[in-house]
């Protein structure tokens, strides 16, 4: 992949996000991870710590985080070029998606601020290491070994 396509690639997947966290701040207003949403829950289960950094599972998130995966793949599916690079920048693209997507959520909701991303005010973000939850920073390193991956050089084959 030329550098451009790249930057390309990674200002896109920030635009979506911009975007998207601007809709979500429409729907969930000040509750964030769907707290006053018409939703069914789940606040408990061994499974939550492991997949979910601690959080509840709700039908909203169950249902959107599958809809934003399969956005992120339309590409490989119009084209038909499917490959384990592409797939690869897919996952890259929707875990930077994700955290974009995420602290934006923060910085434009009037609730909250960027003055305000900190765990006081964030309960439904458990595990922090420094300024930003875990997930942020797992999540950035799997993201940038994935966009790795797909940039690389394809090595010489006989």
């Amino acid at each position: 992949m030329r550098p451009v396509v790249l930057l390309l690639t990674l200002g896109w997947t920030v635009l979506l996000a911009f975007f998207f966290a601007n809709v979500e701040i429409q729907i969930e207003g000040a509750a964030g991870w769907a707290a006053n949403l018409p939703t069914w829950r789940i606040e408990h289960h061994w499974l939550l710590d492991i997949f979910w950094g601690g959080r509840p599972m709700t039908g909203y998130h169950a249902w959107l985080f599958p809809c934003m995966g399969l956005f992120f793949h339309f590409p490989l599916i119009f084209t038909g070029r499917w490959s384990w690079r592409a797939e690869a920048r897919v996952f890259a693209c929707i875990m930077l998606f994700w955290i974009t997507e995420d602290f934006l959520w923060f910085v434009f909701n009037p609730a909250y601020g960027v003055a305000h991303f900190a765990p006081r005010y964030i309960p439904w973000h458990i595990h922090w290491w420094g300024p930003a939850p875990s997930d942020y920073w797992i999540s950035l390193a799997v993201s940038a070994l994935l966009f790795w991956l797909s940039c690389r050089p394809t090595p010489w084959r006989r």
